[in-house]
């Protein structure tokens, strides 16, 4: 057994996070004893194929109420988001997540041809100028040898790495900052830092289409533990193919959603709206009776196997996050719920959370000392 770093007394309770203790965490003793080749990948006996609607629809209402334009996903109206719910034992789904084919990510060939040999994953995003980049820890040569470290970024954020971070090219034209390779997306369809970094967080399967397993884990975290002892310890020992940690303080959306109004973490008006609408559609208070341990994950990791479920799970979830607000934990639950017992996931304990990472705050006041307060990128 090994156990995991705890946070170091530098930051100890500077956020509600790094109040609470860690515990020690059954990780496998060595990952370079882990054979991941003999791992049996999760079948796909419900979802029997996903595809995604890649062509723009007309902004034509024809009578019935639409959403928002999908951020160039298309259009999506409200009898399409009912239905994408739906789920049977042939079912070959095809969905809108995200991208058509007038507004893919736009990574760059040398990217492109980069990711298509990437199968196990980690992934950060940073798409605000007070984040930096925290290198990981503890992690193996096995492990160094097979994930693929991917910070996606955008070109400003890129633009100022180059001025503050010491950034590589390596010699496939790819850009690095220790281990993590940088690949910028050109064609962002928010001017909602938050939004955007949605799309790093949840629409991994799309940007990286041949990942078998993704880590995602927030720019604000420091990962103090090897990413192949993290899938054996939460996917593979148990069977699982989607784990996420249990929230700190919550159990129910509703007390989610109140906290974040109190915290002025996004504006009150959208956030009762989404409450609304959940309300409306039977997503009950969260109780002891209810067969999920929480409905309120903390989403600053996210460990999944690429299933067909998984894979539309993160689909359905991000266009709740385009719908509504950029506030993931509203909707985790939400979605999860409309699935019914079709997605099953594994949320550990909060303890455990706490163990897995060090916890840094935004880097603004860095900024200000460093720069005068003044952030100017061409």
């Amino acid at each position: 057994m090994i156990r995991i770093a705890l946070y170091s007394d530098t930051w100890a309770c500077q956020s509600p996070l790094s109040c609470f203790s860690g515990c020690p965490i059954p990780f496998a003793k060595d990952p370079e004893g882990l054979v991941h080749s003999k791992v049996r990948r999760t079948p796909d006996r419900l979802v029997k194929g996903l595809s995604y609607i890649m062509e723009d629809e007309p902004d034509v209402n024809n009578g019935s109420q639409s959403l928002p334009p999908f951020g160039g996903g298309g259009q999506k109206r409200w009898f399409e988001r009912g239905e994408s719910f739906k789920l049977n034992t042939t079912m070959k789904v095809k969905v809108h997540c995200g991208f058509t084919r007038s507004s893919g990510a736009g990574m760059t060939i040398a990217d492109m041809r980069y990711v298509k040999g990437c199968k196990y994953v980690v992934a950060s995003g940073i798409f605000n100028p007070y984040s930096i980049i925290h290198q990981p820890t503890n992690v193996s040569v096995h492990s160094r040898k097979l994930f693929c470290f991917v910070m996606l970024v955008d070109e400003k954020i890129l633009s100022l790495m180059k001025y503050r971070e010491t950034v590589e090219e390596d010699i496939h034209g790819g850009l690095r900052a220790g281990i993590w390779r940088l690949i910028p997306l050109k064609h962002l369809p928010y001017n909602e830092t938050r939004r955007n970094e949605e799309i790093s967080k949840l629409l991994i399967h799309r940007l990286i289409p041949q990942a078998q397993y993704s880590i995602w884990v927030s720019s604000k975290m420091v990962l103090v533990a090897d990413p192949l002892l993290i899938l054996e310890r939460y996917l593979w020992r148990e069977g699982h193919s989607f784990a996420i940690s249990q929230h700190g303080y919550h159990h129910s959306i509703y007390e989610e959603a109140n906290a974040s109004k109190r915290r002025k973490k996004y504006s009150r008006p959208r956030i009762d709206a989404q409450m609304k609408v959940y309300q409306s559609e039977g997503l009950e208070p969260w109780s002891t009776k209810k067969r999920v341990i929480s409905d309120v994950p903390e989403a600053s990791i996210i460990i999944r196997e690429h299933t067909m479920l998984n894979n539309l799970f993160s689909c359905l979830w991000f266009n709740e996050v385009h719908l509504f607000t950029p506030l993931d934990q509203l909707s985790f639950g939400y979605v999860a719920h409309r699935l019914g017992e079709a997605f099953k996931y594994f949320m550990f304990p909060f303890c455990e959370f706490n163990s897995l990472f060090e916890l840094h705050s935004h880097s603004w006041d860095r900024f200000e000392m460093r720069f005068g307060g003044e952030i100017n990128v061409a």
